[in-house]
């Protein structure tokens, strides 16, 4: 238990007193674990810090196989092996969510969140706990939230600065994403795709743009068939770290509570990876070509989207969480 000591107390007691009834008669398990993205992104290795502390907690008793990094299914197929039980644990974006768990389409509505800290502090706090709580009854146990940054259009043919840019365009969606309904409130036309077609249907011109954070745009090398990034930010949805439910219904209490604890730790060594992980993208992106458009007009698009609130979340909990999220004014940056 060489990392045992470096936790903080509260965890450390949880985990020990969990330790200590786990582990006289469960069983060893090697979880399996899936990502779309490659295994140096920040949500790959915050899953292999998991790793770390449950195999040092258990004694190598229970561990997590990285083989699940990079993997080129859709997530709704992810979704559907969690579901059954025939994988065990998986990072999915939460539009993949947005029609089987209503509270999931809050934290992705538009301009939603007013910084950084703010979105932090709802994933951390009651709101962030009930719709965890929300994916059990899909089969699904939430164990946290990772960062995925603010989300921005990029595209092949044109920069774009104004809401009235995206008309005509034809921009890449998830499927279930309630986002296909912003797409063509804007005269836009959704077009649903898995993130391994992307860079393929841009290079063929099946879709003019898609949405993702600055760091899956420079490693996923969009850049190289997209080069205009305009910095609209219109979104700043998490990812969830999930677990089969199927599967979690086998494993011992004591291991439920190692699992759990382990990956509330995992929250705060992803959020320092990203950070430094999306610093240092912005920083090193020379490819030739490429355009960052920084002159958006923000409010063109907040102004379009924002009256879209009450068909995207139509139901009184729902809207009274948005409002919740929106009584968090205190000031600070992105």
């Amino acid at each position: 238990m060489n990392r045992l000591h470096r936790l903080p107390l509260a965890i450390t007691i949880i985990l020990a007193v969990a330790f200590t009834a786990a582990t006289a008669a469960a069983q060893a398990r090697e979880f399996r674990s899936s990502d779309t993205h490659s295994i140096d992104y920040p949500t790959v290795q915050a899953v292999a810090h998991i790793d770390r502390l449950i195999r040092d907690l258990t004694g190598g008793r229970l561990g997590i196989q990285t083989m699940g990094h990079d993997d080129q299914d859709s997530e709704n197929y992810t979704i559907a092996e969690l579901r059954n039980g025939t994988l065990d644990m998986a990072r999915i974006n939460l539009a993949a969510l947005n029609n089987s768990v209503p509270s999931t389409v809050v934290l992705s509505l538009p301009f939603l969140f007013k910084s950084k800290p703010q979105m932090r502090r709802v994933l951390d706090g009651p709101i962030g706990d009930e719709i965890l709580a929300d994916l059990e009854r899909q089969g699904l146990i939430g164990l946290c939230f990772y960062d995925t940054g603010a989300r921005s259009y990029y595209s092949s043919n044109k920069p774009i600065r104004n809401v009235r840019d995206m008309k005509n365009l034809k921009v890449r969606v998830q499927a279930a994403d309630k986002s296909a309904e912003m797409i063509r409130a804007m005269g836009a036309e959704p077009v649903p795709l898995p993130f391994d077609r992307i860079r393929e249907a841009l290079e063929a011109g099946v879709i003019d743009a898609a949405a993702d954070n600055w760091t899956s745009y420079v490693t996923s090398r969009h850049h190289e068939v997209a080069k205009y990034y305009s910095h609209t930010e219109h979104n700043m949805a998490p990812s969830v770290l999930v677990f089969s439910k199927r599967v979690w219904d086998t494993l011992p209490k004591g291991d439920q509570k190692i699992i759990r604890a382990a990956a509330k730790e995992s929250v705060p060594f992803m959020r320092k990876l990203w950070d430094d992980h999306a610093s240092n993208e912005r920083a090193t992106l020379t490819a030739p070509g490429s355009q960052i458009v920084d002159d958006v007009d923000r409010k063109s698009f907040s102004d379009f989207l924002l009256p879209l609130y009450p068909k995207l979340v139509s139901t009184p909990r729902l809207q009274a969480m948005v409002k919740r999220i929106q009584a968090d004014e205190r000031p600070s940056e992105y």
